[in-house]
């Protein structure tokens, strides 16, 4: 890959999905996949107007390693200077990017129950400097290829040669292959904003899922609930971009109001391993019932991770001609999967996607029907024959999605 490409799509993570205030502080957390490209974005940051930028190196094979040996007590505790550097992020409203690059089959094999009970064990440590960070700072998820992320998306091809197809589908699916993404992202921002304010000036009360497939899904919204969708807006007022890509416009529903059965599209990679062609079954707003050719005890294991495991807290509507769905390409990979069509999301919802959402403490927000849990995660529904209609407080029926596709 051209290196004055690559430099285009540092400076669109380093000013268009970060939009870095001169004098912040940049956590990049990256894996030892591509130092070139992360030396890159270091440089964009610093020229965005970064005081410092610190890189928080992982690798896979060691996050399996540890896994495997630590006991159960030690991955459960954190650790001092664990600690020390989440109140510097808390404090200091730092910048903090993403870069995503894992084998989607790197923690096959690994004891699940372990890990479970460790990260249940580490949220309620982690929460309140999360909650002190929520829509204070800038963040931003994207991703560069890894070699064995690679040849699990091209496995027929030699591995140098599926680096560089796939640096090509992340690039063009990221709206970073042209001679100025940042333009392009500012065009689709506007688009995703127009049509986040045609469905808040529906009234929607519910929104109802049918496809060819089985999935019949009746999601009630939050009385107050809104869409967003694309660029997002700290306290303070500074526009970032969370994910790129990103194709969706979203909201979260009302907590434990969803009734129905809803099929998956897409694999859903979940702590390193893949589960495949399954079913979700709601009763009385949560779930009562899960089916999976592969890793159905995973899923089941995924929905009873705390009391709001098992209810959504996320709707997003994305058309199934987006480009990564157009790309052909299976990514296994949420970020970009996620992004092919329309999809759900089990767990956490988002305080954003309520009205006036910062005159609530977090608490207050819950009270108001945004789900609360330790996980969220994101699950793919849509289809070539999907359609949605949306149901407003009048009664009035609006084809919100025709055939997969939006309907206005």
């Amino acid at each position: 890959m051209r290196k004055t490409q690559l430099q285009r799509y540092a400076r669109l993570l380093a000013r268009v999905g970060l939009n870095i205030k001169k004098g912040q502080t940049v956590f990049i957390a990256a894996a030892l996949d591509q130092p070139e490209f992360v030396t890159m974005t270091v440089e964009e940051c610093y020229k965005a107007g970064a005081s410092e930028v610190f890189v928080e190196w992982s690798h896979q094979p060691i996050e399996r390693l540890s896994s495997t040996y630590r006991s159960l007590d030690s991955l459960s505790q954190m650790k001092p200077w664990v600690k020390a550097k989440w109140e510097y992020k808390a404090q200091n409203y730092s910048c903090r990017l993403f870069i995503e690059s894992q084998d989607p089959d790197g923690m096959s094999g690994v004891d699940q129950e372990k890990m479970s009970a460790a990260r249940r064990a580490i949220f309620p440590q982690v929460k309140p400097f999360r909650l002190a960070m929520e829509n204070r700072h800038q963040w931003c998820i994207a991703a560069v290829p890894g070699k064995a992320w690679a040849k699990k998306v091209f496995p027929h091809l030699p591995e140098k040669k599926a680096v560089e197809e796939m640096w090509r589908v992340i690039l063009h699916t990221s709206r970073a292959d042209g001679k100025n993404p940042v333009k392009a992202w500012k065009e689709h921002n506007a688009d995703l904003d127009a049509r986040c304010k045609y469905l808040n000036g529906l009234g929607l009360q519910y929104l109802e899922y049918k496809s060819a497939n089985g999935t019949s899904l009746r999601v009630e919204l939050n009385e107050d609930g809104v869409f967003a969708g694309g660029k997002e807006k700290t306290l303070q007022g500074r526009i970032f971009n969370p994910n790129i890509p990103t194709e969706e416009v979203f909201t979260s529903p009302k907590a434990g109001s969803v009734e129905g059965i809803v099929y998956s599209t897409m694999p859903l990679s979940y702590m390193g391993q893949l589960i495949e062609n399954f079913s979700v079954r709601f009763e009385n707003g949560r779930v009562a019932e899960v089916k999976a050719e592969k890793g159905e005890a995973l899923l089941k294991q995924m929905v009873s991770m705390d009391e709001g495991a098992g209810k959504l807290g996320e709707c997003a509507l994305i058309p199934y001609d987006s480009p990564i769905n157009e790309s052909g390409v299976l990514f296994y990979n949420t970020l970009f999967d996620e992004n092919a069509s329309c999809h759900l999301a089990l767990g956490h919802g988002f305080n954003e996607c309520l009205k006036g959402f910062e005159k609530y403490t977090d608490e207050e927000c819950k009270k108001r029907g945004i789900n609360d849990s330790m996980i969220h995660v994101d699950f793919m529904i849509g289809s070539r024959d999907m359609d949605i209609v949306g149901v407003t407080k009048t009664g009035e029926r609006v084809q919100i999605f025709k055939n997969g596709n939006w309907a206005f």
